[in-house]
């Protein structure tokens, strides 16, 4: 007491009161966080954070967890990671991760994600059990035709649709702006993994008209027809008023989009709304090169 004292930490309010001991908040232990959760919010749909993904879960829930049960360098796992919101906070955090999940919707997601999020500062990481060729594009089609649509779709960076029921002839879409003010306009996608002819074309044409769209691309795992690349061709152009033509309707093979590296002719891809992108994160310390890292502590995905 007399030690506290001497340092100041005893006061009195009045002459005679009892004394008290000062403590100061920075000293203090504080309250532990207990087992029901009531101050972290739910993703809002105006959030800046939200993707569209119906699961998403706040990143403010993930960093409590995280950090709470790791150190920089060790590693998360999440075996159900829909739109990548700990793989996203993992990164962020400094965490190696692996992120698992049954759909290319989701893996999609997750790419584009940390793509936005980090840009050149990604971490190098691994994508297993995407097709990286023909071959194994085929083998994914026969085993499941609407995870190869899915798949597909998200080569040219579109949003594949969900429903296995009635497609309307749509299978993905692309929505951008080319103009100021405007509204965006729609590409419609088609995925055709088997046999294909020039009424594939015919019908892409009027799903085009139906939809509005202003561009139609068919995917498609065959090479196309003579007679496909001809009706194709009488579609004409979409007229963009700031960045030219582009066609109307253009075919694209897995081969092309695989090997080539072909995309959408279609107006920058930096008026690309069809998927919100996350928020840019900013680092202080700059991450490793690829040539840096040892196999042992690359990421995996």
């Amino acid at each position: 007491m007399q030690e506290a004292y001497e340092k100041g930490l005893v006061i009195q309010n009045k002459p005679g009161g009892v004394p008290a001991l000062k403590r100061y908040l920075d000293e203090q232990e504080g309250t532990p966080v207990d087992d029901v959760w009531i101050d972290i919010k739910p993703v809002q749909s105006q959030a800046a954070e939200r993707l569209g993904y119906p699961t998403q879960k706040p990143e403010a829930l993930l960093e409590r967890i995280i950090q709470a049960s790791s150190n920089e360098g060790d590693i998360v796992l999440d075996p159900f990671c829909g739109c990548g919101t700990t793989i996203a906070v993992a990164e962020r955090l400094k965490r190696r991760w692996i992120g698992i999940d049954i759909t290319h919707l989701a893996i999609a997601l997750m790419k584009y994600r940390l793509e936005s999020a980090f840009g050149e500062d990604l971490s190098p990481y691994e994508v297993i059990g995407e097709p990286l060729d023909v071959a194994s594009a085929r083998a994914l089609a026969s085993q499941d035709r609407f995870e190869f649509q899915k798949w597909a779709v998200s080569l040219v960076k579109g949003m594949p649709i969900e429903s296995k029921g009635a497609d309307r002839g749509i299978d993905g879409y692309i929505n951008f702006f080319d103009d100021r003010p405007g509204k965006p306009k729609k590409i419609v996608i088609q995925v055709k993994s088997g046999r294909v002819g020039s009424p594939a074309i015919r019908d892409l044409k009027g799903v085009i008209a139906r939809e509005k769209a202003v561009i139609g691309v068919l995917i498609t795992l065959n090479e196309p027809t003579r007679e496909m690349v001809k009706e194709a061709a009488s579609a004409g152009f979409y007229e963009s008023e700031h960045f030219g033509n582009f066609p109307k309707v253009q075919i694209l093979t897995i081969r092309e989009l695989l090997q080539e590296k072909k995309d959408i002719n279609m107006p920058p891809r930096g008026a690309d709304v069809t998927i919100k992108k996350a928020v840019r994160v900013k680092r202080e310390v700059a991450q490793k090169t690829i040539d840096d890292i040892e196999p042992s502590e690359q990421s995996d995905s």
